[in-house]
């Protein structure tokens, strides 16, 4: 095995470094999730997202993430990273890949993934609208 990829970072993101970190020849299926800056938010445009993290505990939550992963489901690796900074619309700003030997705990995995960080996962953004703006942090997902 080689070394699990967690990082926060403020350069653009792309998902071929995730997968290809988490590739091994055990690998019959990579799910992969890109988390993109859409215009529009609970009926509001938005004009860009601001991140901010706090590294010193994001990785290790995203290690917990891994771990919990890896009792739920036989998967080979996991890859995350969440972009900060300002990202306008169009803009990855998280990025996830789970390596299984079947496709189906890859994409459980890969779903697990994404809404465990959003819970857990000391990450917090501004959404800027044309008529405001409110910070939102972990555990205030809109979709649950």
């Amino acid at each position: 095995m080689g070394e699990p990829m967690f990082e926060i970072t403020d350069q653009p993101l792309s998902l071929e470094p995730l997968v290809n970190a988490v590739k091994r020849s055990s690998s019959g299926a990579v799910a992969t999730f890109l988390g993109v800056v859409r215009e529009q938010t609970r009926g509001r445009q938005v004009r860009y997202l601001e991140y901010e993290a706090y590294r010193e505990m994001a990785i290790p939550k995203m290690r917990e993430i891994v771990e919990e992963i890896h009792q739920k489901w036989k998967v080979d690796e996991v890859a995350m990273m969440h972009r900060i900074g300002h990202l306008q619309v169009g803009e990855a700003s998280v990025a996830i890949a789970v390596s299984a030997p079947h496709r189906h705990e890859a994409l459980a995995a890969c779903a697990y993934a994404i809404d465990r960080l959003k819970e857990i996962v000391p990450i917090w953004k501004k959404e800027v609208w044309t008529d405001g703006e409110e910070w939102v942090g972990p555990g205030t997902c809109e979709h649950h």
